[in-house]
């Protein structure tokens, strides 16, 4: 069993995560009050912290998303935009993350009259403040910006075209996000169509709360080359009685063209897509440090970095960093003894 200073210490690569999921309590709180926002239910950090985590895990992916406004109030000014970015960098760098792609909506910020520029720019000065910051605290970690569109709204060509302009300042592909029923892949085609024209990446939440056609429509019309979350795909295997495994079309094809799952288990937990870790389609248990490193240089590889970073960041910093791992463990039980 690794312990949680080992996880933390190993290098990791991070796919699936976003900016306005994972704010300090206290920063929400400090933000409301500098810039107005009256909407919170607490302004005590540890009972806002609670609420959240209450509030998050409610079994439904629209009731988990609507914890999201009190996380987007206060994200309306680049200030608090920057504030935030920064942070999120230092606190995954901390975590011991060293590449990551964080993805936010810049629609979700433009109610006190920021464009979506302003806001992507914003964003971006954060992950360099954080990323110089993390650096001086000997965490070095790389930040790269996914630009998300809302499903719910009607803005996706206008955010995909946003992505592609700052492609060449840090942010490196587009998302489409929201809730899924009623809300399938095709209905966006004309923004992924752009976006496959630019040569640029796409990532799309299917397969999760919506099941095995929203999967499929992301991958035949829509070119999705990862798949967030992508946790229905279970519903296309089959465990036999004998352990094996059969796998459907769907699945089959997921599995040989080697399309990455952006798993995020705690918030299948949350949203009801799955019943617990316990029973958490991928493992939950017996990971040592060879399958980590195995997965982590999965996700690099998976990664919308150019190729070259990403091969400088698995030979450079992921390989060493584990190779590493054992020793460093070995010395903490000897002296532990």
């Amino acid at each position: 069993m690794l312990s949680p200073e080992t996880i933390r210490r190993a290098p990791k690569a991070l796919l699936h995560d976003h900016l306005d999921g994972g704010l300090r309590p206290a920063t929400i709180v400090d933000l409301a009050a500098e810039f107005g926002y009256a909407g919170l239910p607490t302004t005590d950090p540890v009972e806002l912290a609670t609420w959240i985590r209450r509030g998050a895990d409610r079994k439904s992916l629209e009731l988990y998303l609507e914890t999201f406004a009190h996380t987007v109030g206060v994200l309306q000014e680049r200030d608090a935009i920057t504030r935030v970015a920064a942070e999120c960098a230092e606190d995954l760098a901390a975590d011991g993350v060293a590449y990551a792609e964080v993805r936010y909506a810049p629609e979700l910020s433009t109610e006190r009259g920021l464009t979506l520029d302003e806001v992507v720019e914003a964003n971006l000065e954060g992950f360099r403040i954080g990323v110089e910051r993390a650096a001086a605290a000997g965490r070095p970690i790389v930040m790269k910006a996914l630009v998300t569109a809302m499903r719910q709204a009607a803005r996706s060509v206008e955010v995909a075209e946003c992505a592609v302009r700052w492609r060449d300042a840090g942010v490196v592909g587009f998302d489409m996000a929201g809730p899924e029923k009623g809300y399938p892949p095709t209905r966006y085609l004309d923004a992924y169509d752009y976006v496959r024209r630019e040569n640029f990446h796409i990532t799309i939440h299917a397969g999760e709360s919506f099941g095995l056609p929203s999967i499929w429509e992301a991958l035949q019309f829509c070119g999705a080359e990862r798949l967030g979350h992508g946790v229905r795909i279970v519903d296309d295997i089959v465990v036999q009685p004998d352990g094996s495994v059969e796998l459907g079309r769907l699945a089959a094809y997921v599995r040989d063209r080697r399309v990455p799952l952006e798993m995020c288990p705690t918030s299948n937990v949350h949203t009801g897509a799955a019943p617990s870790i316990h029973e958490h389609p991928i493992e939950a248990f017996s990971i040592g440090l060879s399958e980590m490193e195995w997965l982590t240089i999965n996700a690099m590889k998976s990664a919308f970095a150019p190729f070259d970073e990403r091969l400088r960041l698995i030979n450079e910093i992921l390989k060493p960093g584990y190779a590493r791992l054992p020793a460093e463990a070995s010395r903490v039980v000897a002296a532990g003894a």
